[in-house]
């Protein structure tokens, strides 16, 4: 790398910074204008765009531009102008209808960073930051590039890959990459967390996920900080100078998507294991939102996402786990068609929150943070704590409209539940687990005296509020199941049976899409269908069957 090329693949000359090859060029112009654009404390520069075959960009008008709060519109030149009063970022709100220009693993390059003085050596960063990057530019100028982008799409959307090694990076590589190539979309997004505490292999995961072969846009999550920033101000410098802005947003088709990084760093834990971080937009990020809201068509959508969920069931109350400001964020969005995104808990929830706001908190790629016994190709089965397999989803957008979907990472892609029979009370715990074949208490056959207080216990991997279900045994009257919150059986005894696979602190959790019912108690010996069909969160038909054994023989007496 040549002294005047910033980490990241910017190109710098004297004052001016960008790099054709990415679509942001500083303007040439004499040094006494960049000193006045520098005293004025005011960043400017032109969008424009260029065809797919290349030739002369042509200046766009009417393009959205933002240092992050304010918000500018190009004029009939091109041109925007925004407050840059110190460090900071400037990026471009991608229209409809044009690509952003890519990097060789297709991580868009959608901001300029600015930030003279490059990351402070003082703080002893142990992943490098950014390079100084001088005076603001005379011109920041962004090129776009014209593309067809149709209202209706797919995106793929992976959240907590969370490789704690370079192994690990294998395992995300060989599941959730490996899976993601065979779906046709318009880009991918993961919503933080995307390493785990090692930012050095933010080079190679880029590398691989790159492959996939779509614009992937990413938020940094809790474990893509700089954990060793005293506060908040330099705690995503490594981020900045691989990524770009942490918070930006794009437009693809009639969907706003805003990418919000709501992980505010608090300093290094003192003592030990103290409260490090909190789920935080911030006074800067409100701010940003509500004057691109002012820019958004009222019957447009608007995709948010997030890494720290607005609201989860998994420690609901604590800093940590659900975004502290969430009731200034969702004011501001009343009246507005919103699916919000978001991971970091591990587990799958839907939750629907005022004025009919819809929160989705996504399968983790890493499910048990790569925990569990490994599978036959040597990767660990990674079932997450609220028995969802590890995965991702497709968000499928049709105009203004939306679904999604849960892919397994592993397995088979489309399967949708786990039915199994909790006939043994005690089957997951230990002294029994060490006694017993896997699943054995979870599976039949049953006596038919134990019929009685023997529960069916249905996990819907993405289920929620909206999901109903029923169940029939042979050709009789189907049976209504009840969403229950409880941990899932087979991840209580996996768990168990295997101790020595899994990190420390995975456990079992209370999974918000479980469904229970009592079996019918007259079952005659033989084997039986079972049939559990419904509907999912959007409608949609799922089923699923299994067989039943009854037994003769007395059970427990």
């Amino acid at each position: 790398m040549s002294r005047d090329t910033q980490p990241g693949g910017l190109t710098r000359r004297s004052t001016m910074a960008g790099a054709a090859a990415l679509g942001l060029v500083a303007g040439r112009a004499g040094a006494q204008e960049a000193a006045e654009a520098t005293e004025a404390a005011e960043a400017t520069g032109i969008v424009s765009a260029r065809d797919a075959a290349g030739g002369e960009p042509v200046p766009l008008p009417g393009v959205l531009v933002s240092n992050g709060r304010e918000i500018a519109r190009t004029d009939e030149r091109g041109r925007y102008r925004l407050p840059m009063p110190g460090d900071g970022a400037v990026f471009v709100i991608k229209p409809p209808g044009y690509a952003l220009p890519r990097d060789a693993d297709n991580v868009p390059r959608h901001s300029y960073i600015h930030q003279p003085g490059g990351t402070p050596a003082e703080l002893g960063l142990r992943y490098r930051g950014l390079a100084p990057t001088g005076p603001l530019p005379a011109s920041i100028d962004f090129t776009l590039t014209r593309a067809d982008e149709p209202d209706d799409f797919d995106v793929v959307l992976f959240t907590d890959p969370q490789p704690e090694s370079r192994f690990e990076l294998d395992h995300v590589r060989d599941t959730a990459v490996a899976r993601a190539m065979a779906i046709p979309a318009a880009f991918g997004l993961t919503t933080g967390d995307v390493l785990f505490d090692d930012l050095s292999l933010y080079g190679r995961s880029n590398r691989i996920v790159g492959r996939i072969g779509l614009p992937w846009y990413s938020l940094p999550g809790n474990h893509d900080l700089n954990m060793q920033a005293p506060d908040a101000r330099y705690s995503r410098e490594t981020w900045k100078r691989v990524f770009g802005a942490p918070t930006y947003a794009f437009r693809h088709g009639r969907a706003w998507f805003v990418m919000l990084d709501n992980v505010e760093w608090l300093g290094p834990p003192v003592p030990v294991g103290a409260n490090t971080y909190r789920g935080r937009i911030g006074d800067r990020g409100l701010a940003f939102l509500r004057n691109l809201l002012a820019e958004i068509p009222r019957d447009d959508l608007i995709v948010l996402a997030m890494h720290i969920p607005l609201h989860t069931e998994t420690g609901p109350e604590e800093p940590r786990t659900h975004t502290t400001d969430r009731a200034a964020l969702l004011d501001l969005l009343v009246g507005r068609k919103v699916l919000s995104l978001a991971g970091h808990t591990h587990t799958t929830e839907h939750h629907y929150l005022a004025d009919g706001h819809h929160h989705h908190v996504l399968t983790a790629v890493s499910g048990s943070w790569w925990s569990g016994p490994d599978t036959r190709t040597g990767i660990p089965s990674a079932d997450s704590r609220d028995g969802t397999p590890n995965g991702f989803h497709v968000l499928s957008i049709r105009g203004t409209d939306y679904t999604t979907r849960y892919v397994a990472a592993q397995g088979q892609p489309d399967e949708t539940m786990r039915i199994l029979f909790e006939s043994e009370l005690r089957a997951g715990a230990p002294e029994v687990v060490r006694l017993t074949r896997p699943v054995q208490g979870l599976r039949p056959p049953v006596p038919q005296d134990a019929l009685a207080d023997t529960t069916l216990v249905v996990n819907v991997f993405d289920g929620g509020p909206r999901t109903r279900l029923v169940f029939r045994v042979g050709d009789a009257p189907p049976r209504p199941m009840a969403r229950t919150r409880r941990p899932d059986p087979f991840v209580t005894e996996l768990y168990e049976r295997y101790p020595e696979t899994k990190k420390s602190w995975v456990k079992a959790v209370p999974s918000t899409h479980i469904w229970t019912a009592r079996l019918p108690d007259d079952l005659a010996p033989g084997a039986h269908r079972v049939t559990v069909e419904g509907a999912d969160e959007y409608g949609r038909p799922i089923r699923g069957c299994t067989v039943l054994e009854v037994t003769g023989e007395r059970g427990r007496g």
